[in-house]
Protein backbone atom coordinates (compact mmCIF):
# COMPACT_ATOMS: atom_id res chain seq x y z
CA UNK A 1 0.00 0.00 0.00
CA UNK A 2 1.00 3.18 -0.94
CA UNK A 3 2.56 5.51 2.19
CA UNK A 4 0.44 9.02 1.45
CA UNK A 5 -3.06 9.90 2.26
CA UNK A 6 -5.00 11.91 -0.10
CA UNK A 7 -8.57 13.15 0.43
CA UNK A 8 -10.54 14.29 -3.27
CA UNK A 9 -13.26 16.89 -2.70
CA UNK A 10 -15.10 17.71 -6.00
CA UNK A 11 -14.04 20.39 -7.96
CA UNK A 12 -16.72 23.28 -7.77
CA UNK A 13 -15.76 22.69 -3.63
CA UNK A 14 -12.12 23.06 -4.37
CA UNK A 15 -12.92 26.02 -6.74
CA UNK A 16 -15.29 27.89 -4.01
CA UNK A 17 -12.20 27.19 -1.43
CA UNK A 18 -9.41 28.40 -4.14
CA UNK A 19 -11.52 31.34 -4.74
CA UNK A 20 -12.63 31.93 -1.08
CA UNK A 21 -8.95 32.15 0.11
CA UNK A 22 -7.93 35.70 -1.08
CA UNK A 23 -11.86 37.09 0.35
CA UNK A 24 -10.79 35.48 3.67
CA UNK A 25 -7.21 37.03 3.96
CA UNK A 26 -9.13 40.28 2.72
CA UNK A 27 -11.41 39.75 5.84
CA UNK A 28 -14.66 39.01 4.12
CA UNK A 29 -14.94 35.04 5.15
CA UNK A 30 -18.24 34.65 7.73
CA UNK A 31 -17.27 36.03 10.64
CA UNK A 32 -16.78 33.23 13.88
CA UNK A 33 -16.16 36.06 16.29
CA UNK A 34 -18.31 35.19 19.72
CA UNK A 35 -19.88 38.13 19.76
CA UNK A 36 -22.11 37.93 16.15
CA UNK A 37 -22.48 34.15 17.05
CA UNK A 38 -24.59 34.96 20.23
CA UNK A 39 -26.04 38.12 18.52
CA UNK A 40 -27.14 36.05 15.69
CA UNK A 41 -28.40 33.15 17.76
CA UNK A 42 -30.64 35.48 19.39
CA UNK A 43 -31.85 37.22 16.38
CA UNK A 44 -32.78 33.44 15.20
CA UNK A 45 -34.51 31.99 18.39
CA UNK A 46 -36.65 35.26 18.70
CA UNK A 47 -35.22 36.69 21.86
CA UNK A 48 -31.83 38.43 23.54
CA UNK A 49 -28.67 36.25 24.01
CA UNK A 50 -28.89 35.00 28.07
CA UNK A 51 -25.66 35.20 29.71
CA UNK A 52 -24.02 31.80 30.85
CA UNK A 53 -20.85 31.66 31.87
CA UNK A 54 -19.81 28.30 31.30
CA UNK A 55 -21.34 28.77 27.52
CA UNK A 56 -19.64 31.93 27.15
CA UNK A 57 -15.98 31.03 28.08
CA UNK A 58 -16.45 27.70 25.92
CA UNK A 59 -17.58 29.96 22.89
CA UNK A 60 -14.90 32.35 23.46
CA UNK A 61 -11.78 29.57 23.54
CA UNK A 62 -13.53 27.50 21.01
CA UNK A 63 -13.71 30.12 18.41
CA UNK A 64 -10.62 31.62 18.94
CA UNK A 65 -8.87 28.58 18.17
CA UNK A 66 -10.92 28.13 15.15
CA UNK A 67 -9.56 31.27 13.78
CA UNK A 68 -6.08 30.87 14.50
CA UNK A 69 -5.14 27.29 14.57
CA UNK A 70 -7.77 25.11 12.27
CA UNK A 71 -7.07 26.55 9.39
CA UNK A 72 -10.25 26.05 7.62
CA UNK A 73 -11.57 26.51 4.17
CA UNK A 74 -14.24 29.20 3.14
CA UNK A 75 -16.59 26.83 2.53
CA UNK A 76 -15.23 25.12 6.31
CA UNK A 77 -15.81 28.28 7.23
CA UNK A 78 -19.34 29.10 6.09
CA UNK A 79 -20.15 25.58 7.88
CA UNK A 80 -19.04 26.28 10.65
CA UNK A 81 -20.51 29.55 11.51
CA UNK A 82 -24.21 28.23 10.53
CA UNK A 83 -23.21 24.65 13.00
CA UNK A 84 -22.30 27.29 15.65
CA UNK A 85 -25.18 29.84 15.51
CA UNK A 86 -27.94 26.87 15.27
CA UNK A 87 -26.50 25.28 18.69
CA UNK A 88 -26.33 28.80 20.15
CA UNK A 89 -29.68 29.33 18.67
CA UNK A 90 -31.04 25.82 20.25
CA UNK A 91 -29.85 26.42 23.88
CA UNK A 92 -31.61 29.78 23.62
CA UNK A 93 -34.65 28.10 22.69
CA UNK A 94 -34.36 25.34 25.36
CA UNK A 95 -34.56 27.66 28.18
CA UNK A 96 -37.71 29.16 26.55
CA UNK A 97 -39.08 25.70 25.90
CA UNK A 98 -38.27 24.45 29.61
CA UNK A 99 -39.44 27.40 31.03
CA UNK A 100 -43.09 26.97 29.28
CA UNK A 101 -43.00 23.26 29.90
CA UNK A 102 -41.23 22.73 33.19
CA UNK A 103 -43.02 19.17 33.47
CA UNK A 104 -39.86 17.75 30.84
CA UNK A 105 -37.13 18.58 33.41
CA UNK A 106 -39.27 16.18 36.03
CA UNK A 107 -39.01 13.31 33.80
CA UNK A 108 -37.63 10.35 34.81
CA UNK A 109 -34.45 8.42 32.75
CA UNK A 110 -34.49 5.00 33.36
CA UNK A 111 -30.55 3.42 33.77
CA UNK A 112 -29.53 3.62 30.20
CA UNK A 113 -26.79 1.47 28.31
CA UNK A 114 -23.93 3.25 27.25
CA UNK A 115 -21.19 1.83 24.97
CA UNK A 116 -17.84 3.23 25.17
CA UNK A 117 -14.77 1.64 23.46
CA UNK A 118 -12.22 3.19 20.95
CA UNK A 119 -13.39 3.82 17.51
CA UNK A 120 -13.55 0.90 15.36
CA UNK A 121 -13.83 -1.34 18.28
CA UNK A 122 -17.76 -2.78 17.38
CA UNK A 123 -19.27 -0.03 18.87
CA UNK A 124 -21.17 1.58 15.96
CA UNK A 125 -22.83 -2.33 15.31
CA UNK A 126 -23.64 -3.32 18.67
CA UNK A 127 -25.64 0.32 19.04
CA UNK A 128 -27.30 -0.46 16.49
CA UNK A 129 -28.32 -3.91 17.62
CA UNK A 130 -29.33 -2.56 20.59
CA UNK A 131 -31.63 0.11 19.23
CA UNK A 132 -33.30 -1.94 16.85
CA UNK A 133 -35.15 -3.23 20.15
CA UNK A 134 -38.83 -1.52 19.37
CA UNK A 135 -38.95 -1.40 23.61
CA UNK A 136 -35.32 0.69 23.33
CA UNK A 137 -34.67 4.58 22.79
CA UNK A 138 -31.69 5.51 20.69
CA UNK A 139 -30.94 9.45 19.09
CA UNK A 140 -31.53 9.45 15.85
CA UNK A 141 -28.41 11.40 13.30
CA UNK A 142 -31.26 13.86 12.44
CA UNK A 143 -32.12 14.64 16.98
CA UNK A 144 -29.08 15.24 17.99
CA UNK A 145 -28.52 17.95 14.82
CA UNK A 146 -32.04 19.31 15.86
CA UNK A 147 -33.17 18.32 19.29
CA UNK A 148 -36.27 20.57 19.43
CA UNK A 149 -39.29 20.06 17.72
CA UNK A 150 -40.25 23.37 15.48
CA UNK A 151 -43.34 23.88 17.86
CA UNK A 152 -41.75 24.25 21.01
CA UNK A 153 -45.40 23.46 22.89
CA UNK A 154 -46.28 20.00 21.25
CA UNK A 155 -43.76 16.99 21.99
CA UNK A 156 -45.34 15.08 18.42
CA UNK A 157 -46.17 18.21 16.17
CA UNK A 158 -45.05 17.69 12.87
CA UNK A 159 -42.06 19.23 11.44
CA UNK A 160 -39.40 19.60 9.24
CA UNK A 161 -36.39 18.10 10.93
CA UNK A 162 -36.42 14.94 8.91
CA UNK A 163 -36.10 16.85 5.80
CA UNK A 164 -33.33 18.94 6.62
CA UNK A 165 -31.55 15.78 8.22
CA UNK A 166 -32.35 13.95 5.04
CA UNK A 167 -30.83 16.99 2.91
CA UNK A 168 -27.68 17.25 4.71
CA UNK A 169 -26.90 14.09 4.32
CA UNK A 170 -27.36 14.15 0.75
CA UNK A 171 -24.93 17.35 0.95
CA UNK A 172 -22.33 15.08 3.07
CA UNK A 173 -22.03 12.24 0.24
CA UNK A 174 -21.78 15.00 -2.44
CA UNK A 175 -18.74 16.86 -0.08
CA UNK A 176 -16.36 13.46 0.86
CA UNK A 177 -18.26 10.38 -0.94
CA UNK A 178 -15.28 8.38 1.18
CA UNK A 179 -16.50 8.86 4.38
CA UNK A 180 -19.07 6.72 3.94
CA UNK A 181 -16.91 3.71 3.50
CA UNK A 182 -15.42 4.57 6.72
CA UNK A 183 -18.53 5.36 8.76
CA UNK A 184 -22.20 5.87 7.81
CA UNK A 185 -24.13 8.88 8.69
CA UNK A 186 -27.51 7.93 7.54
CA UNK A 187 -30.12 10.92 8.92
CA UNK A 188 -32.12 8.26 10.25
CA UNK A 189 -29.59 5.96 12.01
CA UNK A 190 -28.79 5.64 15.63
CA UNK A 191 -26.20 8.38 16.32
CA UNK A 192 -23.52 8.94 18.90
CA UNK A 193 -24.96 11.12 22.20
CA UNK A 194 -21.80 13.15 22.44
CA UNK A 195 -23.47 15.65 19.80
CA UNK A 196 -25.53 16.66 23.41
CA UNK A 197 -22.63 17.56 24.78
CA UNK A 198 -21.81 20.00 21.79
CA UNK A 199 -24.89 21.99 22.93
CA UNK A 200 -22.70 22.92 26.16
CA UNK A 201 -19.96 23.29 23.52
CA UNK A 202 -17.48 21.60 25.92
CA UNK A 203 -17.33 18.19 23.64
CA UNK A 204 -14.65 15.58 21.74
CA UNK A 205 -16.52 16.79 18.43
CA UNK A 206 -14.53 20.36 18.39
CA UNK A 207 -11.25 18.26 18.32
CA UNK A 208 -13.17 15.27 16.24
CA UNK A 209 -13.89 17.99 13.43
CA UNK A 210 -11.26 20.80 13.50
CA UNK A 211 -7.33 20.94 14.67
CA UNK A 212 -8.00 23.30 17.65
CA UNK A 213 -5.12 22.33 20.34
CA UNK A 214 -6.15 25.29 22.33
CA UNK A 215 -9.11 24.41 22.73
CA UNK A 216 -8.19 20.51 23.64
CA UNK A 217 -5.81 21.62 26.42
CA UNK A 218 -8.69 24.26 27.82
CA UNK A 219 -11.06 21.39 28.22
CA UNK A 220 -8.47 19.49 30.16
CA UNK A 221 -8.79 21.30 32.33
CA UNK A 222 -13.44 21.77 32.90
CA UNK A 223 -15.48 20.05 35.41
CA UNK A 224 -17.57 18.15 32.70
CA UNK A 225 -20.29 17.82 35.06
CA UNK A 226 -22.93 20.38 33.89
CA UNK A 227 -22.08 19.28 30.52
CA UNK A 228 -23.15 15.59 31.24
CA UNK A 229 -26.03 17.51 33.51
CA UNK A 230 -27.13 19.19 30.57
CA UNK A 231 -26.78 16.03 28.40
CA UNK A 232 -29.58 14.82 30.74
CA UNK A 233 -32.04 17.53 30.01
CA UNK A 234 -31.04 16.69 26.61
CA UNK A 235 -32.53 13.24 26.86
CA UNK A 236 -35.55 14.64 28.71
CA UNK A 237 -36.55 16.64 26.36
CA UNK A 238 -36.03 13.83 23.61
CA UNK A 239 -37.91 11.68 25.68
CA UNK A 240 -40.73 13.85 26.22
CA UNK A 241 -41.08 13.60 22.46
CA UNK A 242 -41.00 9.77 22.20
CA UNK A 243 -40.54 7.88 24.87
CA UNK A 244 -39.66 4.03 25.05
CA UNK A 245 -38.80 2.02 27.90
CA UNK A 246 -35.02 2.38 28.11
CA UNK A 247 -31.96 4.39 26.79
CA UNK A 248 -29.12 3.11 24.55
CA UNK A 249 -26.42 5.92 24.40
CA UNK A 250 -23.25 5.35 22.71
CA UNK A 251 -20.03 7.15 22.56
CA UNK A 252 -16.01 6.95 22.88
CA UNK A 253 -15.60 10.34 24.18
CA UNK A 254 -17.75 9.13 27.19
CA UNK A 255 -14.81 7.12 28.25
CA UNK A 256 -12.84 10.21 28.97
CA UNK A 257 -15.36 11.30 31.44
CA UNK A 258 -17.13 8.17 33.47
CA UNK A 259 -17.29 9.36 36.50
CA UNK A 260 -19.41 12.61 35.63
CA UNK A 261 -21.45 10.34 33.26
CA UNK A 262 -22.45 8.13 36.10
CA UNK A 263 -23.43 10.86 38.42
CA UNK A 264 -25.62 12.37 36.08
CA UNK A 265 -27.07 8.94 35.06
CA UNK A 266 -26.62 6.73 37.73
CA UNK A 267 -27.35 2.97 37.62
CA UNK A 268 -26.13 2.97 34.00
CA UNK A 269 -24.99 0.12 32.24
CA UNK A 270 -21.16 0.74 30.94
CA UNK A 271 -20.53 -1.54 27.76
CA UNK A 272 -17.02 -1.47 26.85
CA UNK A 273 -16.08 -2.89 23.70
CA UNK A 274 -12.52 -3.81 23.43
CA UNK A 275 -10.03 -4.18 20.45
CA UNK A 276 -6.19 -4.19 19.32
CA UNK A 277 -5.63 -1.03 19.08
CA UNK A 278 -2.76 -2.00 16.79
CA UNK A 279 -6.03 -2.39 14.21
CA UNK A 280 -8.49 0.95 15.25
CA UNK A 281 -5.36 3.45 15.09
CA UNK A 282 -4.60 3.74 11.33
CA UNK A 283 -9.02 3.14 10.63
CA UNK A 284 -9.78 5.71 13.45
CA UNK A 285 -7.30 8.23 12.33
CA UNK A 286 -8.73 7.68 8.58
CA UNK A 287 -12.18 8.41 9.86
CA UNK A 288 -11.36 11.61 11.31
CA UNK A 289 -8.70 12.81 8.59
CA UNK A 290 -11.75 12.37 5.98
CA UNK A 291 -14.21 14.64 8.60
CA UNK A 292 -11.25 17.34 9.01
CA UNK A 293 -11.04 17.52 5.40
CA UNK A 294 -14.26 18.52 5.23
CA UNK A 295 -13.62 22.06 6.99
CA UNK A 296 -10.29 22.53 6.18
CA UNK A 297 -7.87 21.43 2.88
CA UNK A 298 -4.87 21.89 4.42
CA UNK A 299 -5.04 18.50 7.14
CA UNK A 300 -1.96 17.47 8.49
CA UNK A 301 -3.21 13.61 8.60
CA UNK A 302 0.28 12.79 10.35
CA UNK A 303 -0.21 15.68 13.31
CA UNK A 304 -4.13 14.63 13.33
CA UNK A 305 -2.89 10.84 13.97
CA UNK A 306 -0.07 11.39 16.45
CA UNK A 307 -2.71 13.69 18.59
CA UNK A 308 -5.72 11.12 18.82
CA UNK A 309 -3.22 8.38 19.74
CA UNK A 310 -2.17 9.83 23.00
CA UNK A 311 -5.86 11.38 23.18
CA UNK A 312 -7.67 7.90 22.99
CA UNK A 313 -4.56 6.16 24.97
CA UNK A 314 -4.80 8.77 27.92
CA UNK A 315 -8.75 8.36 27.46
CA UNK A 316 -8.41 4.86 28.21
CA UNK A 317 -5.97 4.91 31.24
CA UNK A 318 -8.54 7.15 32.75
CA UNK A 319 -11.12 4.94 31.86
CA UNK A 320 -9.20 2.06 33.73
CA UNK A 321 -8.37 3.96 36.95
CA UNK A 322 -11.90 5.01 37.58
CA UNK A 323 -13.04 1.71 37.13
CA UNK A 324 -10.49 0.68 39.91
CA UNK A 325 -12.78 2.21 42.52
CA UNK A 326 -16.15 2.46 40.70
CA UNK A 327 -19.24 0.59 41.86
CA UNK A 328 -20.57 0.77 38.51
CA UNK A 329 -21.78 -2.16 36.58
CA UNK A 330 -19.43 -2.91 33.57
CA UNK A 331 -20.38 -5.57 30.36
CA UNK A 332 -16.82 -5.96 28.30
CA UNK A 333 -17.14 -7.06 24.93
CA UNK A 334 -14.44 -8.05 22.98
CA UNK A 335 -14.53 -7.51 19.33
CA UNK A 336 -13.40 -10.93 18.21
CA UNK A 337 -16.98 -12.65 20.23
CA UNK A 338 -18.89 -9.67 18.59
CA UNK A 339 -18.39 -10.82 15.32
CA UNK A 340 -18.74 -14.29 15.89
CA UNK A 341 -21.70 -14.70 18.07
CA UNK A 342 -23.46 -10.97 18.53
CA UNK A 343 -27.02 -12.14 19.92
CA UNK A 344 -24.47 -13.94 22.70
CA UNK A 345 -23.05 -10.42 23.54
CA UNK A 346 -26.26 -9.01 23.35
CA UNK A 347 -27.71 -11.95 25.60
CA UNK A 348 -25.15 -10.97 28.16
CA UNK A 349 -25.56 -7.12 28.18
CA UNK A 350 -29.29 -7.81 28.69
CA UNK A 351 -28.71 -9.89 32.17
CA UNK A 352 -26.75 -6.87 33.06
CA UNK A 353 -29.47 -5.11 32.82
CA UNK A 354 -32.04 -7.37 34.11
CA UNK A 355 -34.28 -7.56 31.68
CA UNK A 356 -35.22 -10.27 29.12
CA UNK A 357 -34.58 -10.38 25.57
CA UNK A 358 -37.49 -10.23 24.02
CA UNK A 359 -38.65 -12.54 21.04
CA UNK A 360 -39.41 -9.28 18.77
CA UNK A 361 -36.40 -7.68 19.67
CA UNK A 362 -34.55 -10.50 19.15
CA UNK A 363 -36.10 -10.76 15.39
CA UNK A 364 -35.19 -6.94 14.48
CA UNK A 365 -31.61 -7.61 15.93
CA UNK A 366 -31.02 -10.75 13.62
CA UNK A 367 -32.82 -8.35 10.72
CA UNK A 368 -30.54 -5.57 11.50
CA UNK A 369 -27.55 -7.84 10.96
CA UNK A 370 -28.70 -9.11 7.72
CA UNK A 371 -29.06 -5.31 6.72
CA UNK A 372 -25.73 -4.34 7.71
CA UNK A 373 -22.82 -6.31 5.45
CA UNK A 374 -19.50 -4.65 5.77
CA UNK A 375 -18.19 -2.67 3.08
CA UNK A 376 -21.72 -1.34 2.46
CA UNK A 377 -20.84 1.74 1.65
CA UNK A 378 -17.25 0.65 -0.08
CA UNK A 379 -14.15 -0.67 1.32
CA UNK A 380 -12.42 1.72 3.37
CA UNK A 381 -8.11 1.34 2.97
CA UNK A 382 -5.42 2.46 5.14
CA UNK A 383 -2.50 1.83 6.98
CA UNK A 384 -0.85 2.75 10.00
CA UNK A 385 2.41 3.70 7.59
CA UNK A 386 0.06 6.55 5.90
CA UNK A 387 -0.11 8.19 9.40
CA UNK A 388 3.46 8.18 10.23
CA UNK A 389 2.93 5.22 13.04
CA UNK A 390 3.72 1.72 13.31
CA UNK A 391 2.79 -0.85 15.55
CA UNK A 392 5.45 -0.21 18.32
CA UNK A 393 4.16 3.37 18.48
CA UNK A 394 0.80 1.83 19.32
CA UNK A 395 1.71 -0.93 21.51
CA UNK A 396 3.78 1.68 23.65
CA UNK A 397 0.83 3.88 23.74
CA UNK A 398 -1.39 0.84 25.09
CA UNK A 399 0.64 -1.48 26.89
CA UNK A 400 -1.03 -1.42 30.28
CA UNK A 401 -4.26 -1.44 28.38
CA UNK A 402 -3.49 -4.60 26.34
CA UNK A 403 -2.40 -6.19 29.22
CA UNK A 404 -4.87 -5.36 31.81
CA UNK A 405 -8.02 -6.35 29.44
CA UNK A 406 -5.92 -9.35 27.66
CA UNK A 407 -6.38 -7.70 24.50
CA UNK A 408 -6.46 -10.45 21.63
CA UNK A 409 -3.58 -9.07 18.80
CA UNK A 410 -5.04 -9.52 15.31
CA UNK A 411 -1.73 -8.99 13.54
CA UNK A 412 -2.39 -10.88 10.92
CA UNK A 413 -4.56 -8.00 9.78
CA UNK A 414 -2.75 -4.90 10.84
CA UNK A 415 -1.99 -2.91 7.75
CA UNK A 416 1.50 -1.12 8.04
CA UNK A 417 2.92 -1.39 4.67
Amino acid sequence: MVDNFAVCSPWPVRTLNRIGRPLAAGGLAPTLQSGSLRSAAGTSAGMDWVADSYLDEALDVLTESLVAEAELSYLGRIMVQKRLVRMLTTRLRMRRLLRSRPEIAERTIAPPVVIVGLQRSGTTLLHRLLAADPATRSMASWEGARPLPDDEQAAHAPDSRRAVAAREERALRYLQPQFYAIHSLESTAPEEDVLLLDYSLHSQMAEVMFHVPSYARWLLQQDMRPAYELHRVMLQILDWQHCRERWVLKSPAHLEHLDALLEALPGAVVVWTHRDPAQTTASSSSMLAHYQSLFSDRVDHRRLARHWLDKNSTMIDRAMQFRRTSKGIFVDVHYHELMADPMSVIGRIYAAQGRPLSDAAAATMTDTLAASPQNLHGEHRYSLRQFGLNVADVDDCYSGYIEHFSIDRERGGVREL
